[in-house]
């Protein structure tokens, strides 16, 4: 079974209407992280399911129960569950994706208004924040049902879906969600799944494709320094009360070298060296150090050594400093000395790490070189969120069908990685369902996801749409 002509051809002859989907849904500012935008989270998840609906997908809007965000209790945002196909003598496969995104404000750097879908037609690059994180992907499975359904065609297979809106802010409810419908078996909403898959990740590079098989997990810390009962004057204060700020600085200062190197004691040494034989995989790997330059566009890579930059990418764990709350940020001069600073980092973490044999360590380890500061100030230590690294078999049918897909559409064979970032739902469907889970990535290397001037190409967007499409063909042409 192969995907029919008429279906690339239906998407080629729509993709102006698919790309006003994209322009929709990138209009709502479904940020999860910030509550004064949890209603647009809820308002976009009430669009997809309206969207699904339409496309004859029976749905469920599954509440998740409630929160606290930065002091506020919140209602999570639902959940979409969704089914198409009940046939018995085909495969089913569940498809998730998430309709949350990450902070945008124009006066972050943007060229372009984050929430409008900003169309460059001399590059073809469709800019809006949650263009290629998730929001692109979700739709293009959307694209895909309407093709069929627009052209009377049966899906090769069943398909069920799990949309969520908390991703960005650490997946609050989803686990917990999967495991009460796993209990259900056959009234659960995930009984009978063959596979997953999964499309929240990105090309090495902006010219081959790839299919990702591992990814690192998280543990995300806030750490917080408080004196003073108020914002003091550094003129009447400095040198005589001790800083919060000071602290702050030393403590974060500790946490990480320069060259990516965690003084954390015990975490890196969790991690067994690669052989010579595992170098090679990660030397064979279309992408060059040039690639990570134009990416990030400077030259900063840590490394000339393609292998080490690639493994520093995928098989090590980093540690990445990400801000400070309550500190003097803005035009001027003022000389405060602030009560109370919070740092922000994360530790990406690959097996055997886990939050829970990394985040004890990360806290006697803060304590300790707090304590050698004596200062007189207050630390708090919190643990905002994690999730643990997963790594999926490569020989499994899942993944040769997105093997044959790539290479229908995109006409060449797609690198195989483990990628940087992390999805912890990943691991668990893997777990929970015992079932193999695939990453199919739709956007390039260097769409900037999470950064300012977000993009998803046109043409990975429209041909994305097809490599969805055609890996369900595939899929169901390969006997389990």
């Amino acid at each position: 079974m192969r995907a029919p002509a008429k279906f690339a051809e239906f998407v080629n002859a729509n993709a102006d209407k698919f790309i006003q989907r994209l322009a929709d849904a990138v209009a709502i500012p479904s940020v999860s992280g910030d509550p004064a935008h949890r209603e647009d989270v809820v308002k976009m998840a009430h669009y997809l399911n309206s969207q699904l609906n339409s496309l004859g997908v029976t749905t469920e809007l599954r509440d998740l129960g409630k929160h606290v965000m930065d002091g506020q209790e919140l209602s999570l945002p639902p959940a979409i569950l969704g089914r198409i196909g009940d046939d018995p003598k085909k495969k089913t496969i569940l498809i998730y994706g998430h309709f949350d995104v990450q902070p945008a404000n124009k006066s972050d750097g943007w060229d372009t208004e984050p929430f409008k879908l900003t169309v460059d037609p001399k590059t073809g690059r469709l800019i809006g924040r949650g263009s290629t994180d998730d929001k692109g992907p979700i739709l293009g499975w959307l694209n895909v049902l309407e093709a069929h359904k627009s052209l009377g065609l049966d899906l090769p297979v069943n398909l069920r879906f799990c949309f969520e809106g908390m991703e960005e802010s650490g997946s609050e409810g989803l686990d917990e969600l999967i495991l009460d419908e796993v209990k259900k078996e056959k009234e659960g909403w995930f009984y009978g799944v063959d596979c997953v898959c999964i499309s929240d990740n990105y090309w090495l590079n902006d010219r081959t494709p790839c299919l990702t098989y591992g990814l690192r997990g998280l543990t995300y810390f806030k750490i917080t320094v408080q004196g003073p009962a108020r914002d003091l004057h550094s003129g009447m204060f400095g040198r005589a009360v001790h800083e919060p700020m000071t602290d702050l600085i030393a403590l974060m200062g500790k946490l990480v070298t320069p060259d990516g190197k965690i003084l954390i004691p015990g975490i890196d040494e969790m991690v067994p060296a690669a052989d010579e034989e595992e170098k090679k995989l990660y030397t064979s790997l279309d992408y060059s150090i040039a690639d990570v330059e134009d990416a990030v566009g400077a030259k900063i890579a840590i490394s000339a050594d393609k292998a080490t930059v690639l493994m520093g990418r995928m098989r090590m764990p980093s540690l990445s400093l990400h801000g400070i709350e309550g500190a003097f940020y803005g035009a001027g001069a003022k000389t405060v000395i602030p009560a109370k600073v919070s740092g922000k980092f994360s530790i990406r973490l690959v097996p055997p790490q886990t939050p829970e044999k990394v985040n004890p360590l990360v806290v006697e380890y803060l304590e300790a070189e707090f304590a050698k500061l004596n200062s007189k100030n207050i630390l708090t230590i919190e643990c905002l969120h994690g999730g643990k690294p997963w790594v999926a078999d490569i020989k499994h049918w899942n993944y040769e069908a997105a093997i044959k897909a790539t290479q229908a559409v995109y006409k060449q064979q797609p690198n195989l990685t483990r990628e940087g970032g992390s999805i912890p739902v990943t691991l668990t469907f893997a777990e929970s369902l015992g079932v193999n889970v695939l990453l199919l990535p739709m956007g390039r290397g260097d769409d900037g996801a999470h950064s300012t001037n977000e993009k998803l190409d046109r043409s990975n967007f429209i041909e994305g749409t097809k490599l969805l499409g055609t890996y369900l063909y595939e899929a169901a042409a390969i006997s389990a």
